[in-house]
C-alpha cells in the first residue's frame, strides 16, 4: 500500500494574504493554491518564494469554484504557472483548460473531474477516458450518499498504475479522505471546509494520525446519521495515542445498516460505537449481544470476531457511573423523557438500581414499548410538576446548533432534586442552565459519554483509558466547534 500524501488546500481574498496562508501551512507535503478564491489572482505572486510544492488551481463557478473572470483569463493564470515551474496545475476535465495537457505532455498537470450531485453512472468509463489523456495525476471528487460509495472509488484505484487522488465529498465520504492510502489515493486533500466533508489539516493530522495510518492499522468507528458532530473520535483516537495502539476511529454517517455492513466488510472494521438512530438495528443484526443488550433490545458498541459481530451496550454503565456518585438510587421518583434507544438504557439502568421509572414521550406507544423493555411506568407529557426526584433528558433536544432549545415547554417549573441532560453538546445546555437557575443538582452528558466510551475502549482492547484522556480530548473538541459556531 503507498502512503499517500496530504495536500492542504489554501483560500484567501487577496494574494498578500494568500501567500501568508500558504507558508504557514506546516505538516504536509503539498499545498493547493486556490487562485479563484482571490480578488487579484497572479500565478508569479503566488509561486515566488513558496517553500513546499504547490497546485495552482483556478476553479470555475461551474466546477464548484469562485473564480468570476473569464475563460481566457483563466488560461493565461493555468499556463503563466506552468510555465514558472508550478510543480502542478489543477485543470478540469472536458474543460476550456484541458488542452494546456499539450504543452508539458501531461507533466505537471492534475486532470480533474467533480461531481457535486452525487456518484455518476460512467464513473468506470469517466475514469478511462481520464486516465488515457497523458495526464501525471487523475482527481475525481464525487459526492458521496453511502458509506459504500468510498469502496467504489477504492476500486478504481485498484486499477492503474496512474497516480489518482479520488475524494468522496461530504460526510459519508470522510473515510476516503483519512484512509486515502487504503482508498489508493496518491494524495488527500485538507481545509477549512473548502469542499464539502473537508477537515482541517490539524485534525486531519493530530486527531485522525494521517501520516501514521498504514496496511496494519486497525479501523473503528462511530456510527450514526448524522454523526459529524460527535466528539468521540476525539476521544478514541487520543485513547489509541496514549495506549501507543496502531489503530484510527472515524465517523461513520452511513445510509442505512446494510451499507454500514458493507464498508465495514470492505474496510475489515474492527469495532465501532453506535449511536442515533442504528443502536435497535445493531441489536437486530449482531450475531451475539450481551444479557444487558438482550434485556435492552439495544447495542451501542460491536465487536468483529472472526465473520461475526458481537454487540454490548455499555450505555447502561456508562449513565449510572457519574449519577450514583451523587444520589442513591433506591427508592428514587425518576422521570425519563424521551424513547428511543438511550431512554431504553436509561430507564433500565434506572430500574436495576432500584429507582421508581416513569417514562414521558410525546408519542405513548413509543414510551409503553420503553416502559414495557424496562418495568417502568408511562408518565403524562410533559411530566407533572412535583412527580419526580430526577429528571433525564434522553432526546436530542437542545444538541447544537439548537442551543436555545429545551426538551420541556418554558415555564415548566423544575421542582426536583437533579436534572441530567444526555446532551453532551453544548456541555452546559438550556436544560442545565434552566435547571441551576431552578436550585437543581446537575449532570451534564459528558460524563455519561466518557465513562461509557471507557468501557466500550476495555471491551474492544483489553486497555482502561484514563478518565483524563478522554475527557481532555472531548473538552477540546467542543471547544473547537463553538469556535466555529
Amino acid at each position: 500500500m503507498r502512503r499517500a500524501k496530504l495536500c492542504v488546500t489554501v483560500t484567501a481574498d487577496t494574494m498578500a494574504e494568500l501567500r501568508t496562508r500558504r507558508d504557514q501551512v506546516g505538516d504536509a507535503d503539498l499545498v493547493e493554491l486556490r487562485l479563484d478564491s482571490v480578488r487579484d489572482p497572479s500565478a508569479a505572486a503566488a509561486l515566488a518564494g513558496r517553500r513546499k510544492p504547490v497546485i495552482v488551481t483556478c476553479r470555475p463557478r461551474s466546477d464548484g469554484g469562485t473564480f468570476a473572470g473569464s475563460e481566457d483569463e483563466r488560461r493565461a493564470i493555468l499556463s503563466e504557472a506552468l510555465s514558472l515551474g508550478a510543480e502542478f496545475i489543477d485543470v478540469e476535465w472536458k474543460g476550456t483548460c484541458a488542452g494546456l495537457l499539450e504543452k508539458t505532455g501531461g507533466r505537471r498537470v492534475v486532470l480533474s473531474h467533480h461531481d457535486l450531485n452525487g456518484m455518476p453512472p460512467d464513473l468506470v468509463s469517466i475514469s478511462q477516458a481520464m486516465l488515457a489523456s497523458g495526464a501525471e495525476v487523475v482527481k475525481i471528487a464525487v459526492t458521496a450518499a453511502r458509506l459504500a460509495d468510498c469502496l467504489t472509488l477504492r476500486a478504481l484505484g485498484q486499477q492503474t498504475r496512474v497516480p489518482m487522488a479520488l475524494i468522496a465529498m461530504g460526510d459519508a465520504g470522510l473515510p476516503s479522505r483519512v484512509l486515502a492510502s487504503w482508498i489508493g489515493s496518491c494524495w488527500s486533500y485538507a481545509g477549512d471546509g473548502v469542499a464539502p466533508g473537508q477537515i482541517s489539516a490539524r485534525r486531519m493530522i493530530d486527531e485522525f494520525g494521517f501520516a501514521r495510518i498504514g496496511p496494519k492499522t486497525a479501523i473503528y468507528g462511530v456510527l450514526g446519521r448524522p454523526v459529524a458532530h460527535s466528539v468521540s473520535p476525539s476521544m478514541h483516537n487520543a485513547a489509541f495515542r496514549a495506549a501507543h495502539l496502531d489503530a484510527v476511529y472515524l465517523p461513520l454517517a452511513a445510509a442505512d445498516f446494510d451499507d454500514f455492513l458493507a464498508f465495514a466488510d470492505g474496510v475489515g472494521l474492527a469495532g465501532v460505537s453506535v449511536t442515533a438512530p442504528f443502536k435497535v438495528k445493531a441489536f437486530e443484526r449482531a450475531d451475539e449481544c450481551d444479557p444487558v443488550s438482550r434485556r435492552i433490545q439495544s447495542v451501542n458498541t460491536l465487536r468483529r470476531s472472526g465473520t461475526k459481530w458481537l454487540g454490548c451496550n455499555t450505555d447502561v454503565v456508562g449513565f449510572l457511573t457519574p449519577l450514583q456518585a451523587v444520589m442513591r438510587l433506591q427508592g428514587v421518583r425518576a422521570t425519563v423523557l424521551g424513547a428511543g434507544g438511550a431512554a431504553r438504557s436509561v430507564a433500565v439502568a434506572l430500574q436495576s438500581a432500584g429507582a421508581r421509572v416513569t417514562v414521558a414521550a410525546r408519542r405513548e406507544d413509543q414510551a409503553r414499548t420503553v416502559a414495557a423493555l424496562s418495568g417502568a411506568t408511562v408518565g403524562t407529557w410533559p411530566p407533572a410538576p412535583g412527580s419526580w426526584d430526577l429528571l433525564v433528558n434522553a432526546t436530542p433536544v437542545g444538541t447544537a446548533p439548537r442551543i436555545d432549545e429545551s426538551p420541556l415547554p418554558a415555564g415548566y417549573p423544575l421542582d426536583g432534586t437533579l436534572v441530567y441532560d444526555l446532551v453532551y453538546n453544548p456541555p452546559g445546555t438550556r436544560l442545565l442552565s434552566d435547571a441551576a437557575n431552578a436550585g437543581c443538582q446537575t449532570i451534564g452528558g459528558l460524563d455519561m459519554l466518557v465513562a461509557q466510551a471507557q468501557a466500550q475502549f476495555e471491551w474492544w482492547t483489553d486497555q482502561r483509558p484514563a478518565d483524563r484522556v478522554l475527557r481532555d480530548a472531548a473538552t477540546a473538541r467542543l471547544a473547537a466547534m463553538e469556535e466555529i459556531r
